[in-house]
């Protein structure tokens, strides 16, 4: 199968394009005429002709995957085969990058594959637990309640996601606004007021001179501050690569007062409602773990993940294998312990997943209360320091001149 790009006209007579699957162009064209189009161009599309490169190299955005998944729910639910839904959402997809993974996908399920298999030509739209998840459905017949389920799950993800990165906007610009006012007070303000101080020729206190200094640097050097900055970044990202060090770093998130508590929230949030979906899904323990693995972001809690799959595997029943990495909470440990015992494991996990929700959210609220008054208290610290260094000078003038 090859992924072609069209432009049609419809039967309402208005233009239309989109990407469609088949065999040949002459095998599009008439698939085409059976959808009601005519066709005017009929194209085979790079991506396709540049071979791996095409599944590698796309993606789809939050919003996109969680609408996606959920209209693929609704077809195969009212009856629609894989394929006819796939070409469905494809071809009224908005962003061209959709309707070409989409369609890619279609063309997998038309060659034989099962959905899981197909979506897994674009591993960066569909990620690993995604994929885990499609296939447990498939395996228990229940594909359309499974995609329902997964949806729902993604949409929660997101919100969370953006509550994140909302609660944190505020104080990122007031970051960024404190370093702009600071550095146009020591690029620009501290050098006009020492050009008045050198006409004197008295020896300065230590806080001017040191503040001079500093101004000094930023006027002559300012400008390859940045390109250091953002190599260091890089630095730090590459660093971090390596699983030892990146083990480390999150060891010490965890450790700190406040927000490792928030970071631990996310990560157990986000294990808990990966594997109550999962696992409602009719997948094994072991299974869920996999995929609940794939979902947190902190290596500490991927290796306490191994390690728990592994006891389960041996015969521990799941509550005690997590307690014992002394790494999840210990309300989800005794969660899953009232699940496991009542055999309702899912539903405790997904009860467990909303409380830690509820709680990041009180936690990440106190942390950013914390954060924004002391960037306030920081940029007016430094703003006095500078009008101290500027204020010394001129009071040791004003007592030279009283004088004894």
């Amino acid at each position: 199968m090859a992924v072609f790009d069209y432009v049609a006209i419809d039967a309402g007579g208005k233009r239309a394009s989109g990407v469609i699957t088949a065999d040949s162009a002459r095998s599009a064209r008439k698939e085409l005429r059976l959808r009601q189009l005519a066709p005017l161009e009929v194209n085979e599309t790079r991506e396709k002709k540049a071979g791996s490169r095409f599944s590698r190299g796309n993606s789809i955005s939050g919003g996109d995957l969680v609408l996606v998944t959920r209209q693929l729910a609704m077809l195969v639910t009212a009856g629609s085969t894989v394929e006819e839904a796939l070409g469905a959402i494809g071809g009224e997809a908005e962003r061209e990058s959709t309707r070409r993974v989409m369609m890619s996908v279609r063309g997998g399920v038309q060659e034989g594959f099962s959905l899981a298999e197909a979506l897994g030509k674009a591993p960066r739209a569909f990620p690993p637990y995604y994929r885990a998840v499609v296939s447990a459905g498939q395996a228990s017949g229940k594909l359309g309640d499974v995609l329902e389920r997964l949806a729902t799950h993604l949409e929660k993800s997101r919100k969370l996601r953006r509550k994140l990165m909302s609660a944190l906007i505020y104080p990122a610009v007031l970051a960024c606004v404190a370093m702009v006012v600071v550095s146009l007070l020591m690029v620009f303000v501290v050098p006009a007021v020492v050009e008045q101080f050198d006409t004197i020729g008295q020896d300065l206190p230590a806080l001017t001179e040191a503040v001079i200094a500093i101004s000094s640097f930023m006027r002559n050097w300012g400008l390859l501050v940045l390109p250091v900055l953002f190599a260091i970044g890089w630095g730090i990202r590459r660093v971090l690569a390596v699983p030892a060090m990146k083990l480390s770093w999150d060891k010490f998130v965890l450790g700190l007062p406040l927000f490792g508590k928030v970071s631990r929230s996310v990560n157990a949030a986000q294990f808990a409602r990966t594997f109550a979906t999962l696992s409602g899904s009719g997948a094994t323990v072991p299974d869920a773990l996999v995929a609940a693995r794939g979902s947190v972001g902190n290596e500490v809690f991927k290796r306490a993940t191994l390690t728990v799959r592994r006891q389960v595997e041996e015969g521990q029943p799941l509550h005690r294998a997590m307690r014992a990495t002394e790494v999840f909470p210990p309300m989800l440990v005794h969660m899953v312990a009232s699940g496991e015992r009542g055999g309702d494991l899912p539903n405790m996990m997904s009860r467990a997943a909303d409380y830690m929700e509820e709680e990041l959210d009180s936690n990440a609220t106190v942390a950013l209360g914390l954060v924004e008054p002391l960037l306030i208290v920081l940029l007016a610290g430094i703003v006095a320091l500078i009008v101290l260094s500027i204020m010394l000078p001129i009071l040791e003038l004003n007592t030279m001149a009283i004088g004894p």
